[in-house]
């Protein structure tokens, strides 16, 4: 396991053998992901860099890995994990190769000795690497299906630059802090969500989710390797359920393989109950003693919590019933209100770009507290965007034909913007213009009827840009704090199974994501099984408000403030002293008011720590 920041850099025009420092400075900026040890690797054409945070085999995954077969090597900077490491080697075994570690990189590194490129379609993990072909003088980069794990890329010159995250990339001296008006246009059209393979920075992209990238004296190719396919659904009702029982176990235990201590996020959701419940089973049948758990809290939030259509109840009875009936040791963890407040810096700087504000800055808190006696944790994100839980998924008129159902205020946000960011951008023709993009690309089924076919794109696009968000929160958030979060419903295997489920059977008994419920029967308790969906909690003291609306005030009358050159200033201002007749979220299911005043604190932030130049 490579839990990691990599970083690398390929140019065939120059010599960079005596680049170390340019490639150290760019992994420095990585140290949260791997404080353990770092590495280096270079030639006269290749620099390549790591920062590992041991899991498995500490002694024998030491990273850049290189493999030589007479006068050429193989080099791999890798982050992730496989989670059928066993199966992969005993094949390549049988092919004649020979291991002298126990890591997965290993693995991974003669996967692609024996198959090329190809190697990515026998992954099953969750991944981010860089391969130097010392045969062919070509590097290859590869980003698991769900894109859990990051990979920035930027052509600068004849050579390319890669790194975990795009503050490494910025660390390079060819790539400048710049934005055009398509990076205006995320911040403030789309964001937090982004669109796929976007880097937001100028000329800065990302490797797309189940995407390969080669580069070699021809240029640059990128091709994707994987995608769902739209086919009938032929199991019977009782195959279903006991495939789905299958899918979601074995990938929880693949994922509870660990050298070092894990644990479990808990809500006492369907989501996190179910993987709390096979982990603490897994837990006592091997011997491994009591499950530790942990859940998130807000100060005073008993007080002040307002149920809603997107928050119907608070988590704390269901977290205790569950944490009972499993035996597992329970911690609860609360956040402060001014802890929230101060930590949006540290949450803009862990993802390098404006995000889900407190949201973020709450699982960052939540993370460093975990941290401190756990190094892997898992959690239940991507059940949702999967089995179809969100409330746009039953509710018609919260999907709208010219937006994606997670950015509801599109006017909202033309408004606080100022006239000429608005002529520049008009955010509702940009975020038209990507919501038709990713439709082209649903893998469609023939014969399927009007409805069906709608639900198939909403379903594809809560996969592409949803749950793209919330695994890049997850990923950004918990390595700032050096703990690991691996996602068991992301499994592969597990969604190209249930997006076949037809809708009457994953709304099996008119419930939301009701076929796991029903897979779940007889390993979690009734009433849990039963429970409503309720999201990532988050404040609901008014304090909170308060202090993201002065703080948003200083900015605002601040003129050397970079923000004032997009906004219109009144607005803002008014919209921090003006109670909104509607406090629907402005994104997502949590970010109300509070969190866009939030979000705009984030984006000055931004816009003055990485010092970018606008170049319309």
């Amino acid at each position: 396991v490579s839990l990691c920041g990599i970083a690398g850099w390929f140019d065939l025009r120059d010599d960079l053998s005596g680049k170390k420092m340019v490639i150290g400075d760019m992994c420095e900026t990585l140290a949260n992901r791997g404080p353990d040890e770092e590495g280096f690797w270079l030639n006269s054409h290749v620099a390549f860099g790591h920062k590992r945070l041991a899991v498995i085999d500490p002694e024998g995954g030491q990273q850049p890995m290189v493999r030589r077969y007479g006068d050429n090597a193989y080099v791999i900077t890798y982050n992730g994990e496989l989670y059928n490491t066993q199966e992969l080697r005993k094949e390549l075994e049988n092919l004649g190769h020979r291991f002298t570690t126990d890591s997965d990189t290993e693995v991974l590194l003669v996967s692609f000795v024996q198959w090329g490129p190809k190697c990515v379609e026998y992954l099953n993990g969750i991944f981010a690497f860089g391969i130097w072909d010392g045969k062919e003088k070509q590097l290859f980069l590869a980003r698991d299906r769900f894109g859990v794990k990051p990979l920035f890329y930027a052509l600068r010159g004849g050579g390319i630059i890669f790194a975990s995250e795009l503050k490494a990339i910025l660390a390079h001296p060819a790539v400048k802090a710049e934005i055009d008006r398509d990076g205006l246009s995320e911040v403030f059209s789309l964001g937090p969500s982004r669109t796929p393979g976007s880097g937001v920075f100028k000329d800065v992209f990302e490797v797309k989710p189940a995407h390969c990238l080669l580069f070699n004296g021809d240029g640059c190719k990128t091709w994707r390797y994987w995608q769902l396919t739209s086919e009938m659904h032929t199991d019977s009702l009782a195959e279903t359920v006991e495939k789905v029982r299958f899918l979601v176990t074995d990938s929880i235990k693949r994922q509870l393989v660990s050298d070092v201590p894990v644990c479990t996020f808990l809500s006492g959701g369907l989501d996190s109950s179910t993987i709390t419940a096979l982990a603490a089973r897994h837990f006592h049948e091997t011997g491994k003693g009591r499950l530790h758990t942990y859940s998130i809290d807000y100060a005073d939030n008993d007080k002040f919590f307002r149920a809603n259509l997107f928050q119907p109840d608070s988590d704390n009875e269901w977290i205790r019933l569950v944490s009972e009936t499993f035996g597992t040791e329970h911690h609860r963890i609360t956040v402060g209100t001014t802890a929230l407040a101060e930590a949006l810096e540290d949450a803009l700087i862990a993802r390098d770009l404006p995000g889900m504000a407190d949201i973020d800055s709450s699982l960052l808190l939540f993370c460093r507290e975990v941290k401190k006696r756990a190094t892997v944790a898992l959690s239940g994100e991507c059940a949702d965007e999967i089995f179809g839980g969100y409330p746009w998924f039953h509710r018609p008129e919260l999907a709208d034909d010219d937006s994606f159902p997670w950015i509801r205020s599109k006017r909202l946000r033309a408004r606080i913007l100022s006239r000429e960011t608005k002529a520049l951008i008009d955010p509702e023709a940009y975020i038209k213009r990507r919501l038709g993009e990713t439709l082209k690309e649903v893998p469609r089924l023939a014969g399927e009827g009007p409805d069906e076919a709608k639900r198939r794109e909403l379903f594809y696009l809560n996969m592409m840009w949803f749950m793209a968000t919330l695994l890049d929160r997850k990923d950004r958030m918990s390595m700032a704090a050096g703990l690991e979060v691996r996602v068991p419903f992301c499994d592969h295997r597990l969604v190209q199974y249930v997006w076949n489920i037809p809708w009457e059977m994953k709304m099996l008994g008119g419930r939301e994501k009701g076929i796991l419920r029903k897979a779940m029967e007889g390993v979690l308790p009734g009433e849990v099984l039963q429970r409503k969906k309720s999201p990532f909690p988050k404040t609901f003291h008014p304090e909170y408000e308060r202090i993201v609306g002065r703080r948003l005030e200083e900015i605002l009358h601040d003129p050397a403030s970079p923000i004032l050159d997009f906004i219109d200033k009144e607005e803002v201002l008014k919209l921090i002293r003006e109670q909104p007749e509607d406090d629907s979220p402005w994104f997502g299911q949590l970010m109300a008011k509070a969190q866009l005043l939030a979000y705009l604190i984030q984006v000055n932030l931004w816009l003055e720590k990485y010092k970018i130049a606008f170049s319309g």
